[in-house]
C-alpha cells in the first residue's frame, strides 16, 4: 500500500464505478423514453449528483489532519452550503428552463438512482477498508480475560 493512497480515494473509486454504470443506463433509458429533453435531464442529474457527493469526500480529505471541532464546523458548513446551492440550482432550473428542454421526471428518477448507487458503492468501499481504530482501555482489559 503506497503512502499517497487515501481512504477518500478508495471511497471515491468505489462510489464512482456503480454511479457511472447506473448513470449510463439512466441516460440511455431517459433518452429513449423522453427524447432529447430526457437525455439532458439525465446528464444534468449525473453532473449534479457526482459534484454533490464529491464535495463530501473533498471536505473529508481536507479535514483529515484538523482537530475534531474544526472538522465538525467544516462538515456542517459544507452540508448547509450544498443544501443551499442545490436549492438554488433547482430553483434556477425550474425558473429558467422549460420542460421541453430538460425533462424534470428524467432528472429526478436518474438523480435518485444515482444517489442510491453512489451511497451503496461508498458503503461497500468503506466496509472493505481496513481501518484500525484503537480499542478503549476497558475493552482491551475484557479481551485479555
Amino acid at each position: 500500500m503506497s503512502s499517497d493512497k487515501t481512504n477518500e480515494r478508495d471511497l471515491m473509486r468505489g462510489a464512482l464505478i456503480p454511479t457511472f454504470a447506473v448513470g449510463i443506463v439512466g441516460i440511455i433509458a431517459a433518452a429513449l423514453i423522453r427524447g432529447k429533453a430526457g437525455l439532458l435531464g439525465a446528464l444534468l442529474a449525473q453532473l449534479v449528483v457526482v459534484m454533490y457527493f464529491t464535495v463530501h469526500l473533498v471536505v473529508s480529505a481536507i479535514s483529515r489532519k484538523l482537530d475534531p471541532l474544526t472538522t465538525f464546523a467544516l462538515a456542517i458548513f459544507s452540508y448547509f452550503a450544498k443544501i443551499a446551492l442545490l436549492g438554488l440550482f433547482l430553483w434556477l432550473l425550474t425558473r429558467f428552463t422549460s420542460r421541453d428542454t430538460i425533462d424534470r421526471t428524467s432528472f429526478a428518477v436518474v438523480a435518485l438512482a444515482l444517489t442510491v448507487a453512489w451511497l451503496a458503492g461508498e458503503i461497500r468501499s468503506f466496509l472493505k477498508l481496513q481501518i484500525h481504530l484503537p480499542l478503549p482501555k476497558v475493552a482491551q482489559k475484557e479481551e485479555e480475560k
